[in-house]
Order: structure tokens, then C-alpha cells, then sequence
């Protein structure tokens, strides 16, 4: 009895470890190249190049298996969103800008293991990297800056961030 107890207890123990070692991976961009041609169009599309960003966001995260893929309720963030999305099959889902922190709690209680995407805007995105508890790993995103891809990855209370470019270069550094 007593080495069913210990083997019990070990099981347990090792189902936590298990568990507590699942990481969440996040990944964030800002959205695309906005058509910025109707100065008064509050809801633009994608320019051509926003829209080939699009496809390069696409290449860079295609073999990750993402299991989901949140934006604002722009036309400029779904779009950017939608090659990955439509190739791997899911659904973009919504989320509101201004309810980032509320995203990320969810996020950290229900997404580990997960492969997440979030597209966010020049001023949101850091916000969301700091609501999951990290330090900003730029000081800001310029008005002209659309290739970052910020990645995350997220083990209790720790988070990995890492800051890397992808499609063409949007500013000269």
C-alpha cells in the first residue's frame, strides 16, 4: 500500500512538473502598409505594400502550426492576418485594443502550449509585451516601422522576448 502512496504522489508531482513547464509562444506584429491614399478613410485596406508584407508575415511563420490568431476590428490588422490564417486554416478572432491586459490574462490562463499571433497597431503592440511582463525591447514603433516581429515565449511568470525583422526593410536604419 504504502509504495502505491509513493508512486501515487510521484505521478502527481511529475504531472505538475509536466504542466507547469508547457510554455505559451507569442507572436506580435504591428499591422501592415495601410493604403494611405483617402487621407479621410478612417478604416483603410492594405497598400500593395502592406499587402506583400502580408505575404512575408506569411513565409516567416508558416511552419509554426499556429493554433490562433487574434487583431483589432481594423481592416489593416485582419488583413494582415488573413494569408497566415487562411493557410493554417483558422479563424482570425477580435480583440479590443484598449482590453490588451485583458487579453494577455486570458492568454497566460488558458493558452499554455499554444501557438498565438497578435496584430496589433504602433501603439499597442509594446503595451501587450509589457501586459504579458516583459521590459519593452524597443522604445517605440515609428509611424514608418512595420517589420517587426516580436516573439515571446511565456512560462509562468517568466517571458523571452525576442525582436526580429521580417519582409522588406520599412525603414532605413
Amino acid at each position: 500500500m504504502k509504495k502505491i502512496l509513493v508512486l501515487l504522489v510521484l505521478c502527481l508531482g511529475l504531472q505538475q512538473t509536466i504542466h507547469a513547464q508547457k510554455a505559451l509562444k507569442v507572436w506580435m506584429v504591428r499591422h501592415a502598409e495601410k493604403d494611405t491614399s483617402d487621407l479621410k478613410e478612417r478604416d483603410p485596406d492594405l497598400s500593395e505594400t502592406g499587402a506583400r508584407r502580408a505575404e512575408a508575415l506569411k513565409k516567416a511563420l508558416k511552419g509554426q502550426k499556429l493554433d490562433s490568431i487574434f487583431s483589432t476590428d481594423y481592416k489593416r490588422t485582419k488583413l494582415t492576418g488573413f494569408p497566415l490564417a487562411d493557410i493554417a486554416g483558422i479563424n482570425i478572432k477580435i480583440y479590443e485594443p484598449s482590453k490588451g491586459a485583458q487579453l494577455v490574462k486570458a492568454l497566460k490562463e488558458n493558452a499554455l502550449g499554444k501557438k498565438i499571433l497578435i496584430i496589433g497597431h504602433s501603439n499597442t503592440v509594446l503595451e501587450l509585451i509589457e501586459a504579458f511582463g516583459a521590459k519593452r525591447p524597443v522604445a517605440a514603433i515609428a509611424d514608418d516601422e512595420y517589420d517587426y516581429l516580436f516573439s515571446l515565449i511565456v512560462k509562468g511568470d517568466k517571458v523571452e522576448v525576442k525582436t526580429m525583422k521580417y519582409g522588406k526593410r520599412s525603414k532605413a536604419e
